[in-house]
């Protein structure tokens, strides 16, 4: 279904951007610049890092390890530098999702799921996937980053206070217009954001003025927080920003913030480049191998990291160069054929993504104007939209997937049943829910994390539930914030060097999903129907409004759900080694001298949110641990 989904919504960007675009301007490719190599020949032999991946967070930790001179890095990257207005494009905040810039990978079919198998989406092209997500600018809540830490104890610099600070050096917010932010009373506080990065925090110029009355129909729900800002940790209903930069009009990430425009000589950025495997001797990493392919012919280079070999390939592709390089868990290595340098038990286990609920409730008598559908139904309104779009990028073409939606904890969405959840998650045999050969350690890690998750689903300030709002007479996609499950990414034993990973979400593998999600069905049900909503006459069209009971429910989620929402992490945990850890809080790889992990891949648990911000900010706050160890 995810696939499914994604290759309507591309169909759909392309169609619009067939409007968008004669109104836009024109989209040269930008002259090479001398840190971009264009082979490996240029290559030098030996840098002070070697960064694998030229994504979210690779391109952020080497502009900003190069910025005063005193390092040499080098960046390897699989796939290529693109321009495309695709991907400039912020209106519908789809354009760009899909398979054109993605690894063609599916994931393994999912038992629960009646063996339907998933599409999984990470950016091969320089920017990763900043430069294909729908730009939604969320960070967690405060419980989200503090449970990081909590799994090394109570001072760990990993809290809502420790990266507070990363979380604003990694945007530069810009606060919307202000006649914008009056129509629809958006509110922000400008004390949770900074303004020194080249990646924007922006907002359009237009917003749907139905987006008013779901925003307040929330208030006659109890419980339900309405924060000023999106980055002051707390769940709630609120308004958050876009990656776009608002003079351009365009997509702001990882490339234009962390790679247009630089011309450093000790900054250099090799592309269309697999890393095979990391080198590791003596239990130090000390460079990288990586190999190019030219029509029928195959190179394979080797080039020296002086520091450190610095892992950020994300969290697909990161366990995979680790379990190359033979630190990974040791019987699947044997497996292969590839002898074990490190026995790492933890490394591409603990697999998470955020699932998708495709609920489908609409306002009969909706009769707010404009509204979404205006942009396919009135020829009008969409003559207006492309007039002000061409005279000043303004208007709807401005705006990207949404910028308005609820994060709400259990006890709001389900106060009669959060509890009884709760304990069931508590009372569970933690094991039992994993593979069967799941090592000790890891089984101790998820041990340890479902006591926190049974902890914050008492909580109201951990976000479980997931909508954003349309502005239009229907519902938007439910998403679960904190799955329970946990999947696998292995290398394919039988090819481990010419094969993507085998990707397996174990989607609903803990049944308290079912609970969590059956809940949040229910609930958004009740805040259409119970709230002020229902002046608007709702009818339920998806699951029928006959289907109500709990098995009934649960059978509609297996047959639609969809195991991602293109937010792969946690293949590679910042958690005590005994824990199934992979990387210690320095993010350094248990057993290796001089390797690190900077990528989605090292969260221990997914934030209740996007997951690209806090990527920025783990890449932010790895710079000054790299820094101080050199």
């Amino acid at each position: 279904m995810a696939f499914a989904l994604t290759t309507t919504l591309w169909i759909l960007a392309t169609l619009l951007l067939a409007i968008v675009e004669p109104f836009g301007q024109a989209h040269g490719r930008p002259k090479l610049q001398t840190l971009f190599l264009n082979g490996s020949s240029q290559v030098r032999s030996s840098y002070d890092y070697v960064i694998v991946g030229a994504g979210t967070a690779g391109l952020t930790v080497a502009d900003r390890l190069t910025a005063d001179g005193k390092f040499t890095v080098l960046v390897v990257e699989n796939g290529k530098i693109v321009d495309s207005p695709r991907i400039n494009q912020v209106y519908s905040g789809s354009a760009a999702i899909g398979p054109t810039w993605s690894y063609a990978i599916n994931s393994v079919p999912q038992v629960n799921l009646q063996n339907r198998s998933t599409a999984v989406l990470a950016g091969n092209l320089v920017g990763g996937s900043s430069a294909i997500n729908a730009m939604m600018t969320v960070r967690g809540t405060s419980e989200d980053y503090d449970r990081w830490g909590s799994f090394f104890g109570n001072n760990s610099s990993w809290s809502w206070d420790g990266l507070l600070p990363y979380l604003k050096k990694a945007l530069n917010f810009i606060p919307p217009d202000s006649a914008v932010a009056k129509s629809v009373n958006i509110t922000y506080d400008t004390s949770f954001w900074g303004n020194s990065s080249g990646v924007f925090a922006g907002w359009p110029f237009f917003q749907w003025p139905g987006l008013t009355t779901q925003i307040e129909a929330f208030r006659d729900i109890a419980g339900v927080d309405f924060p000023l800002d999106s980055g002051a940790g707390r769940a709630g209903v609120y308004w958050f920003p876009t990656f776009m930069d608002p003079q351009k009009v365009q997509r702001s990430y990882a490339r234009t913030g962390h790679f247009d425009g630089i011309n450093r000589t000790n900054h250099d950025v090799v592309t269309e480049s697999q890393v095979t495997k990391i080198l590791i001797e003596d239990g130090t990493a000390t460079g990288v191998v990586f190999r190019q392919r030219v029509g029928n012919a195959t190179t394979y280079t080797t080039v020296k990291a002086n520091r450190e070999v610095i892992l950020s390939a994300g969290a697909i592709h990161s366990p995979q160069i680790l379990q190359r390089s033979g630190v990974g868990p040791s019987k699947l290595l044997e497996s292969a054929g590839i002898n074990t340098t490190v026995n790492l038990p933890g490394v591409g286990q603990n697999f998470q993504d955020h699932p998708m609920m495709f609920m489908s409730i609409v306002l009969t008598n909706f009769t707010t104007h404009p509204s979404p559908m205006d942009m396919f139904e009135n020829p009008n309104f969409t003559d207006w939209a492309q007039e002000v779009w061409r005279a000043n990028k303004t208007g709807p073409y401005s705006m990207g997937i949404g910028n308005a939606a609820a994060w709400l904890g259990m006890p709001v969405i389900s106060p009669e049943r959060f509890e009884s959840i709760a304990a069931k998650l508590e009372n569970q045999d933690h094991a039992a829910q994993l593979p069967p050969d799941t090592h000790p350690t890891v089984i101790a890690g998820y041990n340890a994390q479902m006591k926190n998750m049974a902890a914050s689903i008492r909580s109201s300030n951990t976000a479980f539930y997931n909508h954003v709002l349309t502005g239009a007479g229907s519902s938007g996609t439910l998403v679960d914030l904190h799955p329970l499950s946990r999947g696998t990414v292995n290398i394919n034993t039988t090819d481990p060097f010419n094969t993507e990973p085998i990707v397996d979400y174990r989607a609903l593998t803990n049944p308290v999903d079912l609970d969590i999600m059956i809940e949040m069905l229910r609930f958004t049900k009740r805040y259409f129907f119970e709230t002020r909503l229902k002046e608007f006459s709702p009818r339920q069209v998806q699951p029928p409004d006959s289907v109500t009971e709990p098995e009934d429910l649960a059978g509609f989620l297996k047959r639609n759900l969809s195991p991602s929402e293109f937010h792969p992490s946690g293949t590679c945990a910042m958690m005590p080694r005994e824990l199934g850890g992979v990387v210690d809080e320095n993010l350094r790889v248990y057993g290796v001298k001089h390797l690190r992990v900077v990528d989605a891949s090292i969260m221990p648990t997914l934030p209740g949110a996007n997951t690209c911000q806090s990527v920025y900010a783990i890449a932010e706050k790895a710079v000054d641990l790299i820094k101080d160890d050199s």
